[in-house]
């Protein structure tokens, strides 16, 4: 029986049958909906959700309405004026009754579009600020024109308000970087992100979390992770997110929809989840936030899930605050067999690892993985969007009850729909054999990469004796991406995965191995403008992982560099020892991580996951332009449209598939902006 669905799953779900799903409403379905300046703004399907229960289709509506409400909260945290400048530009957009054909003013509508994708005026993935192609007077000229009214003057009068928000825009040395993680530099001083107060110092933070943390606490709470650390009378405080606290009245949203959706949840454990999540959004305990975390990561027998909350660290230089989000989904019960084979076979995945055995689990707890279908995107995970997740995030959590994965196939579908023919495997391939691998089985090995690296590489491991879990301090977030892409990329290509059915053979492992490594040592340099070094931490897995594996196996050929017709191509002449070298420095990443060993993290960091080839950099960028290629993707979200009885009460709920970006943006910021401008 497993070898039949492993079939299926193998030659069928992934390819032919996968595309009759999701092509089967479009005629065609336009993926791509927007194009400016490094970026694409792509749309998702979200199939078979009209074959969901009504009472599912209702669940989903609500936590998809409580996604929407927390977008400004983002904002706020990404840096404290963007939402003053965000409300000046829409207002500039909508209400400006002068030229619009001009090129000064569609460089500003450029400017507000880069502002709504990357939710403030720091890009995305560099964390650099925006630059802006139109004149400070120019800008002032337009701000001049639009009635105060529809200005965000509760920030201040019109005067104030360009006081604060030009230098903000235009001073090129002010504010210049969201997330700084030099080590040579003060990281929080020189940090743009709003969760801490100004004037207050890296040392300061880490004295004052460093103090909380007891030494024999094993189920210790994620410290700082809900709050904004503030001075008062020279003081450090904290202001935390909850109902009647910071950020309050964009909660008080949150929990309206999450009570509506209280009665529709789909059994006990899911109502117990929500309700000490909304016990958690009214104290801002974070006990209680445990609490809701291991009762959330229990239940595995919803179909409809949800993620919701200060969750992820990737915005905080130090990794004690997060940033909030929002996902809704479903699961996608075909697709997930293959991660519910995966999930069986966790323990011997954990004890054949190629780490020092006094680091794996003993005995794997809560491995839960599933393959899901996404209906709303909230918050930190939207419009740019993850393609996988593995929750909660909690060390302790993970070792006591486990974790949640999943990988998000509409997702990564649409990412596939929307780049076919885009001329990039053939300008950056140089194998034919390779770009056949890719074609054929491309699309599998990625989804089995992110399965792994979710499922079980996130989870996989112990720390050592005495190792709480924040000693690798601003290295941590990329040294954890590396373990668990190292963990992935070594089981791919085990005979296991053929054995047990995920893989037809071992050529996948070898166009996953031929890509990751391509995209590690170069193509993903077109994500980086010149001069500037990696900063983004998965940049920084991936390249650390490539660069380490090239120089190890550089005696032996195992990956070449070849430059032909002027073009550099990265080619793998020998997959099985690239294999041992992954499995070689997983060992040594899973040392660092038990061992808490700061040092040799950042060495490895630093050393392979840093600094850029300024030739080879050009080369890409120029090699890119030529294709007119966007090298950042993010979507739109469906609209979900309550349908209401005679009688007023909620029925069923409809789907539409939307497709302008600017329409979509403006109406969240009529409908679902709840924050003043300053917080």
């Amino acid at each position: 029986m497993k070898k039949t669905i492993s079939l299926m799953i193998t030659t069928g779900l992934l390819t032919g049958s996968v595309a009759e799903v999701y092509n089967k409403n479009s005629d065609p379905f336009k993926w791509q909906v927007d194009r400016f300046d490094d970026v694409k703004v792509l749309r998702y399907q979200v199939p078979d959700f009209d074959s969901l229960k009504t009472e599912q289709k209702i669940l989903i509506y609500y936590l998809s309405q409580a996604a929407l409400c927390g977008r400004d909260i983002l904002y706020d945290q990404n840096f404290k004026y963007n939402l003053p400048i965000r409300r000046t530009f829409e207002a500039v957009y909508k209400y400006y009754d002068g030229d619009r054909s001009n090129d000064e003013f569609k460089v500003v509508e450029k400017y507000l579009k880069k502002i709504w994708f990357a939710n403030g005026i720091h890009h995305h993935y560099s964390m650099d600020k925006f630059v802006p192609e139109f004149s400070e007077e120019y800008f002032e000229l337009l701000v001049n024109s639009i009635p105060k009214d529809k200005l965000p003057l509760d920030f201040g009068k019109k005067d104030e308000l360009l006081a604060a928000i030009k230098p903000a825009i235009f001073d090129p040395e002010l504010y210049s970087k969201r997330v700084c993680l030099d080590p040579d530099k003060d990281m929080i001083v020189n940090s743009a992100m709003n969760y801490y107060e100004e004037g207050i110092t890296q040392k300061e933070v880490e004295e004052f979390y460093c103090d909380m943390v007891k030494p024999d606490d094993h189920t210790p709470v994620s410290y700082g992770l809900n709050s904004r650390l503030v001075k008062e009378d020279g003081e450090l405080k904290e202001r935390v997110w909850k109902l009647c606290g910071l950020y309050s009245q964009a909660i008080d949203k949150i929990l309206f929809w999450l009570n509506k959706a209280l009665p529709y949840a789909e059994n006990d454990m899911q109502k117990a989840a929500l309700q000490e999540l909304i016990s958690y959004y009214k104290s801002g305990d974070l006990k209680t936030f445990d609490d809701y975390s291991v009762t959330w990561v229990k239940d595995t027998l919803s179909q409809v899930d949800f993620v919701n909350g200060f969750i992820e660290t990737y915005g905080d230089p130090l990794g004690y605050k997060a940033s909030w989000e929002s996902i809704v989904n479903f699961k996608n019960i075909e697709a997930t067999k293959r991660t519910e084979i995966i999930s069986e076979w966790a323990q011997w995945f954990e004890d054949n690892s190629p780490i020092d055995d006094k680091f794996k689990k003993k005995e794997v707890r809560g491995v839960s993985a599933k393959v899901i279908t996404v209906a709303t995107l909230g918050g930190d995970c939207f419009p740019p969007t993850p393609i996988g997740i593995n929750l909660p995030n909690s060390d302790w959590i993970r070792r006591d009850h486990g974790s949640k994965s999943v990988t998000i196939e509409n997702i990564t579908h649409a990412y596939s729909e929307a780049a076919k023919g885009d001329g990039f495997a053939e300008e950056f391939v140089l194998r034919a054999e390779d770009r056949e691998r890719m074609e054929k089985y491309g699309s599998l090995a990625d989804n089995l990469h992110t399965d792994l690296h979710e499922c079980l590489g996130h989870g996989s491991g112990i720390l050592g004796p005495g190792v709480k879990g924040d000693e690798l301090k601003n290295y941590g977030s990329t040294l954890e991406e590396a373990r668990a892409d190292l963990f992935a990329l070594y089981y791919l290509a085990d005979p296991k995965m053929v054995e047990i059915g995920l893989i037809p053979n071992l050529d996948v492992a070898k166009a996953e191995y031929a890509k990751y490594m391509m995209n590690g040592l170069m193509t993903q340099l077109t994500r980086i403008q010149p001069g500037i070094n990696v900063e983004e931490s998965h940049m920084r897995n991936r390249k650390l992982i490539a660069e380490w594996c090239y120089e190890r196996g550089h005696a032996e050929n195992v990956v070449e560099k070849i430059v032909q017709d002027g073009k550099t191509y990265v080619v793998v002449n020998d997959f099985d020892k690239l294999r041992i070298l992954f499995g070689e420095l997983l060992r040594e990443v899973q040392r660092i991580k038990s061992e808490g060993d700061f040092g040799a993290g950042k060495s490895l960091v630093e050393n392979y996951g840093v600094k850029v080839d300024p030739v080879l950099h050009n080369e890409v960028l120029e090699r890119y332009a030529r294709l007119d290629l966007a090298p950042y993707s993010g979507f739109i979200n469906p609209i979900l449209h309550p349908v209401y009885g005679d009688d007023g009460k909620l029925i069923d709920v409809e789907i539409e598939y939307p497709d302008n970006f600017t329409k979509q943006m403006l109406w969240y910021s009529e409908d679902y902006s709840y924050l003043p401008s300053k917080n």
